[in-house]
């Protein structure tokens, strides 16, 4: 069985959000668009979300950029929403990750909720996540391993943002965990060139196959 995972593509990391990579909104439409013409050879599709409630020294008012950030993707509120131009209705599941920490790989994500209809009463955490978003998974709630495991996937390709961080974290977690993983390199987007190569040859070297869809190059928005 054969997985996409779509990682993160979410409001925040899109252009004019909190923490945007350049070409995030693209990257949205090109990720529908490879959906509506590869969807087909896909068992299951799943997508991970940034859902941070309290993540600790994860977020910084002084950001380096490297290991704390600006506030982003606060779970519940309007960053932490998939992109529009992301077409969610072929996704079977979403995966929220991050609630109490940095929550970089999909495989730190267990299964969740996020637009079931809550309570909105009360707040939980400090940057305004509110309690019907901390509600949206919950103590018992499967992991994505668990899920792909359950529905007998030996085979995942992963799309989305940002390719030195999430992306790249979600790969390597999924080679280590003996998944046949393949990114999609032109299907995401990242931060910095150089972190962008460090992280494209970090995933070579565990295993990862990096490759281009050829229909990106005659997609227009």
């Amino acid at each position: 069985m054969h997985a996409l995972i779509i990682v993160d593509i979410q409001q925040d990391f899109c252009e004019g959000g909190t923490l945007a990579v350049e070409g995030g909104a693209q990257t949205a439409a090109l990720v529908t668009e490879y959906i509506n013409q590869c969807g087909h050879k896909f068992d299951v599709i799943a997508t991970t979300r940034d859902w941070h409630i309290d993540p600790g020294p994860h977020f910084s008012q002084t950001p380096d950029f490297e290991n704390t950030w600006p506030v982003h993707c606060v779970a519940g509120t309007q960053g932490a929403e998939l992109h529009e131009d992301l077409d969610t209705e072929s996704v079977d599941a979403e995966f929220l990750k991050g609630q109490y920490n940095d929550g970089y790989s999909g495989f730190d994500a267990v299964l969740g909720e996020p637009d079931m209809i809550r309570s909105q009463d009360g707040m939980a955490g400090p940057y305004g996540a509110t309690a019907a978003a901390a509600a949206a998974s919950d103590d018992n709630a499967i992991t994505l391993d668990d899920w792909l495991r359950e529905h007998d996937v030996e085979q995942i390709t992963i799309v989305g943002l940002a390719t030195d961080h999430c992306v790249r974290a979600t790969a390597v977690d999924a080679c280590d965990a003996g998944y046949e993983v393949k990114v999609v390199t032109n299907l995401t987007a990242g931060v910095s060139e150089a972190t962008i190569d460090a992280g494209l040859d970090e995933m070579e070297d565990v295993g990862v196959m990096l490759s281009d869809w050829p229909g990106a190059k005659t997609f227009t928005r």
